[in-house]
Parts: C-alpha cells; structure tokens; sequence
C-alpha cells in the first residue's frame, strides 16, 4: 500500500508539472514575463484537481500541500531556462497530451477513494484532465481544446472509462491505472499524428441532395 501511495504521489506531481509546463509554454509563446510564466504554469497544473476538489467537497489538494505549487514553478522555470525554438509547439502538444492521460486516471482515482459512484468518478476523471488546458486556452487568447474537432476530451474519457472499469472489475490499481494512461495517451496521439477526430453533427440541409 506504501508503495502504491508512492507511485500516485509521483505520478500526480508528474501530470502537475507537463500541464504546468504546457501553461509556460503558452506564456512563451507570448514573450510574457517570469512572474506571467509562473502565473499560467500554476493555474494550469492545479487548475483541473482544483474543480475536482470543489465539485467533490474535498480540500483543495494544492491548498493542503503547497509543493504541487513549488512544482509548478520548477516547471516555468525550467521552460523559462530551457524552452523555446522551432519545435515548442509540439513540445506543448505533447505535453499536454502526457498530463490529459495522467490526469483522467488521477482524476478518477481521487473521486473513487471518495466513495463517489463510478460515473461521478468518470466525470471528475474528464473534468480533472480538461479544465487546466481550457484554462490556458483563455488566457492565451487560443481557441478553446472544447471546440477543436480532434479527439481531445474522448481521450480523457476513454482512460477514464478504462480505469474505472477495471477497478470495478477488482483489477490490480496499478495496472488498471497503467492502462487507463495508455488508453487516454494512445487515442490522443493518434488524433495529434493523423487528425483523427469523432462525426460531427450534419443537419439536414447540409446533406447531400438524392441522386
């Protein structure tokens, strides 16, 4: 169990520090200050378990242990030293893509720990992996990761979806949670290499005419 406790701890801080990272990101590509920098890591890597741990009336996580805020910083800092170049969106994308995964199973476990229902569990999953990049999108002026058409927050629920399921199933947590993670990261890198994305709404007037 120690053990176990240890490896969610890590792993939280983990999806803490991409998505912080991913809110410096944003920040440089703006050409924004150092105290900006650290302003949109923060409220980007604590933003989604922040509206977990209210939606869910649980102590808000960063509020009871400020290093995931150190952690934020260390991540600015260390885009503010090391980011930058050709490739910084993809780092970004990329990022985000590893801390969406994290978080729709940290999400998930936290509201199950809480005695939630399995569905509550899968939502608070969803909305802990989204609601930091949304964030960051309206600070950043970019359109919001809600209302691009590639998989984005599918991939937040099918790990989600997984995870729960398989601790329903009384599956081992680490493997439930190591699967989830591949299940939200594999989905979302396929729609960040091919495009891939769901049907979109067609009314009837935009059909085609019958031949």
């Amino acid at each position: 169990m120690l053990h176990l406790h240890i490896a969610l701890t890590v792993l939280d801080h983990a999806a803490v520090f991409v998505f912080a990272a991913t809110g410096a990101l944003a920040a440089a590509r703006r050409q924004h200050d150092i105290v900006t920098f650290f302003f949109f890591a923060a409220i980007t890597g604590v933003g989604g378990g922040t509206l977990r741990d209210l939606l869910m009336g649980a102590p808000v996580f960063w509020v009871q242990r400020p290093e995931y805020l150190v952690t934020c910083l260390v991540a600015a800092a260390a885009i503010w030293i090391l980011g930058g170049g050709t490739f910084r969106e993809r780092i970004l994308i990329w990022l985000d893509a590893l801390g969406l995964s994290a978080y729709s199973v940290m999400g998930a476990a936290k509201a199950l720990t809480f005695g939630l229902s399995p569905v509550t569990a899968i939502v608070m999953g969803v909305l802990t992996a989204t609601f930091g990049g949304v964030i960051r999108d309206v600070l950043d002026h970019q359109e919001s990761v809600l209302l691009r058409r590639e998989i984005y927050v599918t991939a937040a629920l099918a790990g989600s979806v997984v995870f729960v399921a398989l601790m329903l199933l009384h599956v081992q947590s680490t493997i439930a949670g190591a699967a989830g993670f591949t299940a939200a990261l594999g989905l979302r890198s396929i729609a960040i290499l091919y495009g891939a994305s769901l049907p979109s709404f067609r009314s009837r007037a935009d059909a085609p005419p019958p031949n």
